[in-house]
Order: C-alpha cells, then sequence, then structure tokens
C-alpha cells in the first residue's frame, strides 16, 4: 500500500480543487505507477448535484456546458478524468479537438493509442500495465465511438478483464469516481454492459 501525502492542486478549496499525491510521495514511481496513484486520490468524487454531469474534471480542460455551481462543467466525463491523471503524471499529448487528441470523446483513447502505436486490442494477448486506459464498446459502425474508459490499476491472473478506477461510473451513484474489478463490461451509465475492446498505453 502507497502512503499518499495530499496537497491541494490550486489555492482555494473550491469544487475545483484537486486533493492530490504530493511530489515525495510520488518518487521513484514509474509513469503508470503516478497515473494510478492520480486517479486512486479521487475515489470517492461525486457530482454535485449528484443526478447532474457536473464534474470538476471537465472544468479543468475547459470543456462542456457551464451551467453547473461552483464552476463545474457538465459532460460525460471518463475520458477527461482519464485524461486528466493521464496529464497530472507526466504523459504527453495534446487535449483538444484536432485530428489525433485526446478528449471527452471515449474513443479519442483509440485513434491517440493507434497514432502512437500503444493500442492493444483485447484479443491481442496483451497483458495491460497500471496507468493503461480500458476502452469499451468501440464500434465504427456509422462513425467511431466507444461507450466508456477507466483507468487500469491491475490485471490479476484468471480475470477476464482488468481491475480499474472509473471516473462516471454507476455502480454506486448517477457520477462517481469508484473501482472496479475483473471489468470486462462497462461500468458507466450510457454504456453499461459494454464489452472490452482493448487498452491505450501511455508509452
Amino acid at each position: 500500500m502507497i502512503a499518499l501525502v495530499l496537497i491541494m492542486d490550486g489555492a482555494f478549496a473550491n469544487s475545483r480543487s484537486f486533493a492530490v499525491p504530493g511530489d515525495s510521495s510520488l518518487t521513484g514511481m514509474s509513469v503508470g505507477q503516478r497515473i494510478v496513484a492520480f486517479a486512486n486520490s479521487q475515489l470517492g468524487y461525486t457530482t454535485k448535484p449528484s443526478s447532474s454531469y457536473c464534474n470538476k474534471f471537465s472544468a479543468y480542460w475547459g470543456v462542456g456546458s457551464q451551467t453547473c455551481p461552483g464552476a463545474e462543467s457538465s459532460e460525460e466525463w471518463c475520458a477527461d478524468f482519464a485524461a486528466w491523471a493521464w496529464r497530472k503524471a507526466g504523459v504527453p499529448f495534446s487535449y483538444g479537438f484536432d485530428s489525433g487528441d485526446i478528449n471527452a470523446a471515449a474513443a479519442s483513447f483509440y485513434e491517440w493509442g493507434v497514432a502512437h502505436g500503444t493500442w492493444h486490442s483485447a484479443s491481442s494477448g496483451y497483458r495491460p500495465a497500471a496507468g493503461d486506459v480500458a476502452v469499451y464498446g468501440l464500434s465504427s459502425a456509422a462513425y467511431l465511438s466507444a461507450a466508456h474508459v477507466a483507468v487500469v490499476t491491475g490485471d490479476q491472473l484468471g480475470q477476464r478483464g482488468p481491475d480499474v478506477i472509473n471516473g462516471d461510473g454507476d455502480r454506486t451513484g448517477f457520477s462517481v469516481v469508484e473501482t472496479g474489478t475483473d471489468q470486462l463490461r462497462a461500468d458507466s451509465g450510457h454504456g453499461q454492459g459494454a464489452l472490452l475492446a482493448g487498452y491505450v498505453s501511455p508509452d
């Protein structure tokens, strides 16, 4: 178990503040371990109001509807959460809406992984590493889309899916950061039950 020293990622403790691991607790960690540490630091975060998609991760990126209280933004935010964890851990990528950028669309992680040679389909035999992003419900039927993404924390032998941290999951609430074990299918509202398609590695 890694002990995390928590610091505020902003001058004021408002709804957009982030309690994150301190630099000393991250020393010696790999990029993947840092991603998991940042994702873990947000466990239990819930949207306010709880029946909304108002969240601080989309607000961090400056995207989504600006109709929320507390300077938060509203949109489905699983990809914004995963992108936030990658950015805080130091993964180099562009957040935006140009080709090859990562953004709020879950499929953007797949596109980024393909472009950078770090996409691994679920059928490839690849065993995911901590810090990878699991992609669920990938489809290119009418246009490229995915139902959900989650940050991988581990992959135990004998499981069909990875252990993950979900942003925007619906197991215990409408919109919450929570863990998932052996998650072969997405734990998210609109994509609930969507099958694991593969993984994107940060490097």
